[in-house]
Order: C-alpha cells, then sequence, then structure tokens
C-alpha cells in the first residue's frame, strides 16, 4: 500500500513536470515582437553600451545590420536562430561577474533572458517602433451605444472596462460653457452666446455652441498662441543684445491660418517653403518666418557663419521636435542612442536648411518689404510686362527682388579684405581709400546692374567694380553721393557673361582719415527686357522708383541662387569648426518610404514628404498636441518623443484613429479635429471625483472624469480681461506693451525701455503682449511661459506661490479688480450681497453658494471696516479708476479680487 501510495506520488510530479515542461516550451515558442518586447530591455540594459554613441566590442543594438554583423572578437554576438551560439546569450546568463553582462550593473532577469532567446530562436526579426509605422485604419470598437457620442468614446470606454473603471456623467450646462470657450477661444463667452446657449435646451444647443465657438475670430487666437511656443515666435531676436526684430506679421498670419481653418498640410507646407512656390504671395512668404524665428547674434565680436550655422542647427532640431514629436538634437553630435537615426543622417537632413540667404547678418536679411496696396499693383502690373516680354523665369526673378531685394551678398560672404573691415566682425563692410572686398563665384551671367546699400561722408568717394582680379576688367566706375543716411544705388553697366570673381573697390582720392563708406549688400542682377525703348523707360523708372522705396520688412526665407549654393558636411562630434563628409539634402533611412518621388531636393520637398499620408509622425504629433491641450495629458505624455525612450500612448489605437481620420477623411482640418474631441462624451464628463477613482486612476489617464487643470499664462489673462469688463477684441499689429514695472528690461547697446501703452492696447489679449526673450512679460513667464530662445513642445505645468502672488498682488490684476467692482456696481446696484451674487454668476454662469456668500459678505465688512479707518489705504486701492471712492467701493475691489482667485477661475473645470 505504501509502494502504491509511493508509484502515485512519482506519477503526480512526473505529470506535474511534463505539464511545466509544457506551459514553458509555449511561453518560448510564443512570437516575440521586437518592439513591445525586445526594444525595452535593449533601451534599459544594453543600449546605454552597445548603441549609438557607444559600441563596446564593436557591438551596436541599434541598427540589426550591425547588431548581426561581426564583433571585435570577429565573431558574431548575435547568431539568428542559434541562441545557444549567440555570444550575447552566452554573455548575459554567465555566473562571472567579469564576463556577465551587462557589466557591472544588475543581471538581466530570468524572463528577460528568456524573451532575448526566444527572439533568436525565432530569428532575431528586427522590428521598428509603433511610432515609426505608417498611420493605418483602424476599425471602432463596439460597445454600448448609451455610453457614447461618437467614435472617440468608443476607444476610452474599451480601456475603462479593462481597467475596472466607469465614465462620469455629464458636467452641467454651465460647467461645459465656461470649459469649452476657454478650450477652444482661450475666453470666456459672449454674454449673448452664454444666453443662448443656456436658455437653449434642444438635442443641438451644445453642438451649436461649439459651432459658434469655431467660427469666432478669438478661435484663432488662442490657437496661435500654443503654435507660437512651437515657432520660438518672439519680437526681438536673442542673445545678449536681444534687439527687436519685425516679424509681428508672421503672428498674425497664424492667428488668421486657423481662423480659416486652413489645412494643416498647407499650413506647414507654407511654413516650411512657401517661397519656393512658383509664384509665392506676400502671406507664403510670409510664412517662412516660421524658421526666421529663430535667434540672431549682433553681439560685436561674433561670428556671422557661426551662428547663422546655430540657426540652421536649431531650424533642424524645431521641425523634428515641433513637427513629429521626435528628439533629434543629440544626432548632431553622434548617432542617436536609442532611435535608428545615424550621425550624417542629421546632416542630410541639415542640408535642406543650409541653402537660404540669411547669414545672421544685422539687418535680418533677407526682409519681404511691405508695400502699399498701389505699389503691390505697380509689382504686379511690372512683372506682368517682364514676363510677357521675356519669360516666367525672369518675371519671377524681378518679382523676387523688388519684394525682397535678393539675391544679394553681405560681410559674411567676403572672401578677402584689403585696407577694408567687417565692422565689430559681424556687421557691414567698411572701406577707407583704396579697398578691396573680394565675392568668389558670382553668377554674372547677362547681369547689367548693380545694386548697392551704402553710407558714405566722402564727397569723392567712388565704387568700381573689377572682374577675376583687382586690375581685371572694369565693370563699374561710380561716384557715391555723400549724404548724413543710408542710400541705394542703381548702377548699370552693359550685360556681363559667366561666372567670376567679383572685386569691389572703393577709392577716395582726397584721402581724409574721416572718410570713409559702409556698405550692406551688393546684389548683382540681370537688366529688364529692352523690349521697345519708349515702354522699357517706363518700366525702367517703375523698377526704380520700387527698389528706392523705403519700406519696413519681414524677415523671410529665400533659398540661395545655384551659383550661391552652401555645401553640407558632417560635422565631426557636432562641431560645426571640423567638417566631415560632403552630404546631399535626404531623409533618415528609416522614412524613406514617405519620400514622394517627384519631390526635389530643397524644402518644397521636404514639405512634400512631410505633409505624405505615409509619414508616420506629422499627423499623430498634432493630433497628440490637441489632445494635451484639451485633457491636460496627451495620449503619448511626452509631445516633444514619442520615440522608444517616450511614455508609450494610453490609447494607441484612438491616436491612429484620429491621425488617419484627419488626413484623409478629414483633409487636414483642425477645426474638425477639435469638433470631434470637443463633441466626445469624455470630454463632456463631470470633473469631480471620488476616492475610488483616485485609487484606480489618480493622473486621470483612463480619462474616467472630466478634465480639471489650471489655465494657462494666456488664457489666465485673457479670462480676467473678459470678466472685469476690459478685454480688447482689437486684432493684429505690432506688439503691444501693458503693464508692467520699470528697470526690468535690461537691454545692452540701445538702451530699449519698456514704454507702457495706454487706453485700449492696455487691455489686449496675451498673444498681443510684445515678448522680449531675455525679459518675457513677468506674469506669463510666472505661469509657465517659455521664453521662446527654441522650440517648446510642450509646458509642464507648476504650481508655485509665486502665482498667486501674481494674481493676488500684480498691479495689473489689481487694476483688473478695479474694473470688475466698477462693473459690478453699475450692473447689480449697491448692495454687496447682489454685486457679489452678480459677479459670480458672471464667472460660473450659476448662483453663489450660501456658504461662499457668506465667506465674501464676512471679508467685504472687514475690508470697509478697515478702511473706513485708512482713507489713504482706500484710495491707493481704489485707484484712479474710481475718481471718487468711498470705503464700500474699496472694500468691493478686495471683495472682486478674491473672486478672481478663487479655485473655479483659475482652473478648467
Amino acid at each position: 500500500m505504501k509502494l502504491l501510495n509511493h508509484s502515485k506520488t512519482i506519477i503526480a510530479i512526473t505529470t506535474c513536470v511534463v505539464v511545466a515542461g509544457a506551459c514553458f516550451t509555449f511561453q518560448q515558442d510564443e512570437i516575440v515582437d521586437y518592439s513591445t518586447d525586445v526594444k525595452p530591455i535593449i533601451n534599459s540594459k544594453c543600449i546605454t553600451c552597445h548603441g549609438g554613441v557607444k559600441a563596446k566590442s564593436k557591438f551596436s543594438l541599434l541598427f540589426r545590420e550591425d547588431a548581426m554583423g561581426k564583433t571585435e572578437s570577429g565573431k558574431p554576438a548575435i547568431v539568428p536562430g542559434h541562441p545557444e551560439r549567440s555570444e550575447m546569450i552566452r554573455r548575459i546568463k554567465h555566473n562571472d561577474p567579469e564576463e556577465r553582462m551587462p557589466y557591472k550593473h544588475q543581471p538581466l532577469s530570468g524572463k528577460e533572458i528568456d524573451i532575448l532567446e526566444a527572439w533568436i530562436r525565432q530569428g532575431a526579426k528586427w522590428g521598428d517602433h509603433w511610432a515609426y509605422l505608417p498611420v493605418k485604419q483602424i476599425p471602432v470598437p463596439e460597445t454600448d451605444p448609451a455610453k457614447r457620442y461618437n467614435d472617440i468614446d468608443n476607444f476610452i470606454i474599451q480601456k475603462q472596462e479593462e481597467q475596472e473603471l466607469k465614465p462620469s456623467p455629464e458636467a452641467s450646462k454651465e460647467t461645459l460653457l465656461r470649459r469649452v470657450s476657454l478650450d477652444l477661444t482661450g475666453t470666456m463667452p459672449t454674454a449673448s452666446l452664454a444666453k443662448k446657449y443656456l436658455s437653449d435646451n434642444s438635442p443641438n444647443a451644445y453642438e451649436s455652441l461649439v459651432d459658434s465657438l469655431l467660427a469666432s475670430p478669438r478661435y484663432g487666437e488662442r490657437w496661435a498662441s500654443v503654435w507660437l511656443d512651437i515657432a520660438r515666435y518672439a519680437d526681438t531676436k536673442g542673445y545678449e543684445a536681444d534687439v527687436g526684430r519685425n516679424i509681428w506679421k508672421y503672428r498674425d498670419w497664424v492667428i488668421d491660418a486657423f481662423n480659416t481653418d486652413k489645412p494643416y498640410n498647407i499650413f506647414l507646407t507654407e511654413q516650411i517653403a512657401g517661397d519656393l512656390f512658383p509664384q509665392p504671395t506676400n502671406d507664403q512668404y510670409i510664412a517662412t518666418a516660421f524658421h526666421r524665428n529663430s535667434m540672431t547674434n549682433d553681439e560685436g565680436g561674433t561670428n556671422n557663419e557661426e551662428f547663422r550655422t546655430a540657426a540652421v542647427l536649431d531650424r533642424v532640431n524645431t521641425t523634428w521636435e515641433s513637427l513629429m514629436g521626435t528628439t533629434f538634437a543629440c544626432v548632431q553630435c553622434h548617432s542617436h542612442p536609442y532611435d535608428p537615426f545615424r550621425h550624417d543622417e542629421y546632416y542630410k537632413f541639415m542640408a535642406y536648411f543650409n541653402d537660404t540667404r540669411d547669414e545672421d547678418a544685422n539687418g535680418d536679411f533677407p526682409l519681404l518689404r511691405q508695400f502699399n496696396d498701389t505699389a503691390r499693383e505697380q509689382i504686379a502690373q511690372l512683372t506682368s510686362w517682364v514676363k510677357s516680354h521675356s519669360s516666367p523665369d525672369k518675371a519671377m526673378r524681378v518679382d523676387r527682388l523688388v519684394r525682397t531685394l535678393q539675391p544679394s551678398m553681405y560681410s559674411g560672404g567676403v572672401d578677402s579684405l584689403k585696407n577694408a573691415l567687417i565692422l565689430n566682425n559681424n556687421g557691414d563692410l567698411l572701406a577707407k581709400d583704396q579697398s578691396f572686398m573680394t565675392y568668389r563665384g558670382v553668377d554674372m551671367e547677362n547681369v547689367g546692374q548693380l545694386i548697392v546699400k551704402y553710407y558714405s561722408n566722402s564727397p569723392t568717394g567712388t565704387l568700381k567694380v573689377f572682374l577675376d582680379k583687382s586690375d581685371g576688367p572694369l565693370v563699374v566706375s561710380k561716384k557715391l553721393n555723400r549724404g548724413k543716411e543710408w542710400q541705394t544705388a542703381i548702377i548699370e553697366f552693359p550685360a556681363q557673361k559667366g561666372i567670376h570673381d567679383v572685386y569691389i573697390s572703393y577709392l577716395n582720392p582726397i584721402g581724409r582719415k574721416e572718410d570713409e563708406a559702409y556698405f550692406s549688400w551688393f546684389s548683382f542682377t540681370p537688366d529688364l527686357p529692352g523690349a521697345g525703348a519708349l515702354e522699357y523707360a517706363r518700366k525702367k523708372q517703375l523698377f526704380k522708383k520700387l527698389i528706392l522705396q523705403e519700406t519696413d520688412g519681414t524677415p523671410v526665407m529665400v533659398e540661395n541662387e545655384p551659383s550661391m549654393h552652401r555645401t553640407s558636411n558632417v560635422f565631426e562630434r557636432g562641431n560645426w569648426n571640423t567638417k566631415g563628409a560632403v552630404v546631399n539634402s535626404d531623409v533618415p533611412a528609416i522614412f524613406k518610404f514617405a519620400m514622394p518621388k517627384n519631390a526635389p531636393k530643397n524644402r518644397m520637398g521636404l514639405a512634400m514628404w512631410l505633409i505624405n499620408e505615409k509619414n508616420p509622425l506629422v499627423s499623430r504629433t498634432l493630433v497628440n498636441r490637441f489632445w494635451e491641450q484639451l485633457f491636460g495629458t496627451g495620449i503619448v505624455e511626452t509631445l516633444e518623443d514619442m520615440g522608444t525612450q517616450g511614455i508609450l500612448p494610453t490609447h494607441r489605437e484612438l491616436l491612429d484613429y484620429l491621425s488617419y481620420n484627419l488626413m484623409h477623411s478629414w483633409k487636414w482640418s483642425t477645426k474638425t479635429l477639435l469638433k470631434q474631441m470637443v463633441m466626445s462624451k469624455t470630454y463632456r464628463q463631470d470633473s469631480k471625483t471620488n476616492p475610488e477613482l483616485i485609487e484606480k486612476d489618480p493622473y486621470n489617464k483612463w480619462l474616467s472624469r472630466g478634465p480639471r487643470l489650471r489655465l494657462s499664462a494666456e488664457q489666465l489673462r485673457d479670462q480676467h480681461l473678459q470678466i472685469s469688463g476690459m478685454l480688447s477684441t482689437k486684432m493684429h499689429g505690432p506688439g503691444v506693451m501693458p503693464w508692467q514695472p520699470d528697470g526690468i528690461w535690461v537691454s545692452p547697446y540701445n538702451n530699449a525701455r519698456w514704454q507702457t501703452d495706454s487706453g485700449e492696447n492696455h487691455y489686449r489679449r496675451a498673444i498681443y503682449t510684445y515678448w522680449k526673450r531675455s525679459s518675457p512679460y513677468p506674469s506669463l513667464i510666472a505661469f509657465d511661459a517659455p521664453q521662446r530662445n527654441i522650440c517648446s513642445a510642450r509646458r509642464i505645468r507648476t504650481n508655485t506661490p509665486i502665482q498667486a502672488l501674481v494674481t493676488l498682488n500684480d498691479s495689473v490684476y489689481i487694476d483688473l479688480a478695479r474694473h470688475f467692482s466698477l462693473r459690478l456696481k453699475k450692473e447689480a446696484g449697491n448692495t454687496p450681497a447682489s454685486q457679489i451674487e452678480h459677479g459670480y454668476e458672471l464667472m460660473l454662469y450659476k448662483k453663489i453658494p450660501k456658504d461662499k456668500l457668506e465667506v465674501m459678505l464676512t471679508l467685504f465688512n472687514k475690508a470697509k471696516t478697515t478702511f473706513e479707518k485708512d482713507k489713504k489705504a482706500m484710495k491707493e486701492l481704489a485707484g484712479k479708476s474710481d475718481p471718487d471712492p468711498d470705503p464700500s467701493s474699496a472694500a468691493m475691489v478686495v471683495v472682486a479680487n478674491a473672486m478672481l482667485n478663487l479655485d473655479e477661475i483659475v482652473t478648467k473645470n
């Protein structure tokens, strides 16, 4: 009997072993996915020694061809199909800590080793990261129709059910009114729109509200604020001098683009390559200021080529981070440590931006000149005449010359100087008597005129131009006019042929020490077509008039002429002074599939690649950014990095569903995308929480409740302006300067000061506030606005005491509290209770709870008692906005200020 029992035990144990073995074999035979199973292990445990920066023992796991290649020992570390012959597996399983990998770190877990062994046994198949695969059409999950308003809800509910969560009920109409207004327009709704919505009990009331908000001019201002962070927009150039930059027309272009719902693919194309359209409009030129927002260094002694190069690198990094949600900057110095981007691919991409005319010049050239309507009509007539008497190409060149004064040569392009110098090493050319300034390889084919911007204080100074050598053929000899201001001269000469080295000489026979000339730029251009002497003379006169007209200008992108082409090189270790191999324009190999076959090798080709429906990153990045603006966190939290080191998406299928529809069904319409989001039941949930939600979904990762977020810097200011009744609806124009204390600005060299505006400009929306990079508007910075020296893909929300001090004590917010109190007095009678009740309804569209009313009345009475005893304090708080204050009116300022600081007001609930 005992023997029988023993036999049964042996059989039972044997059975368990067989079953366990079968289970283990089954797990090993499961298909291992490289991206989800293998890549996380490699990135966390291996890549620091065997990746883009380091490849110890000549073993790298960044690219498959490297991983499968021979190592320093001459043998491959990975033998596909044979983990038992793979050195990598032997080393990670080794018992000797001197042999085991990862070296001097914790060994891999048994599960991690099993995954790697199974992966190699299955052929060590490589795979691309999810974000680098094309966006595909995603089927909508099935769910209970009662729980949804649109397809977004199906995806959200599916994840909630997996987490054993339920959606929250819909928020009140009053809450939704404020929430969606702040989200879509950045301000409170107009009184008429609010009244219409709150009194409309039809099923379509909310959708009608959304449509009205999307049609509001305020919509473009709100979403342009988001884009300006990406575009690093500022009204100054940056660096130490940080002098002013006249680029506000770009900001206005962005506002108008959002308001007109310019399709996102066109929106991007015009910003990347607007100047490369066959006949670019002014707006298309202005759009290219997106990449002229890069900083320019006017500090004396700096090297223009160094900072031109820095601007080009900034454009590369901005394009990847802002438009494609990918960290690319580190590839400047070495291959990417974690993602499949090689070092030389950075510079191939840089070549797209390396051939533009800007050179870190003090004048911010090239500039799109701002003509009035009459002059614009004259330009159209001139170019039409040139086209009819010559060719479309010649007409385009004349049009570009008149509008941008390009192509021009600046001091940065000079090859050699004799008895002349570059002012401050980075400014204009300063010439004395018997000076020579040499430019190499100038295209003189059919060139018959020189346009030059200069200043001369000599009565006898003469400009001469020789070809090929300093005593070569004389092309130009022109006495320069003496004057107190800068002048532009158009000097004609016989049409030339070929490409030449050009020697520009300045001669001053009198030779006084104080006599000198400054040259800003030179432009060698073809003459107008000589068709009909009389008509030619008229058009020539018009051409000169337009060229000589003094205008303001907006910095824009203009491509080099072929003869001015810049060679692009790899920078060894990222050092611009250490040039490596020559490279041509291209995108990383992993994304070649998205490059259209007919794409030119310039920025227009780059734009075509960006907006191609096969590009896996652009649509995902936009959807993710808009989602983050509405819900507080992106579907991929790391907006700036959807790569392998970024945080995984919470709702990957939803991200692709929205991205695919954005490109195909919605034709890149951002308004349609936003409407889909705000119409969802997910967005309309109440934001109230409870212990269960906090335990299961503390950060609202699974969207089990509505968004509850502190307002952005711009939303906060604009909301308070509107509540106080002071918000100006004036749009566009140069940056304005609302109140800030004197002395905040420190402006070396030019002593620029903050000139506080008055009247309407004092109360304009935050997007119009003048933005100085070295000293942004203080209250905006306190609420997490960036400096905009570089692209900011997202703002990280903070919670600091300084923020409370701003809204409680900043003179701007005290001023708005005064106006709010006056508004309450005017609209709600003289009793404190009626004024407080009215104010609360103005802010939140609902009646104030009794306990809050009592708190506010108590505050009012205490303040009134204080001011009855202190008339000076009463007058100081009431300010100039109330010419006849009394203790009650001053006390209501205190209450109004407190109301504007309520948690419900500074957050979006």
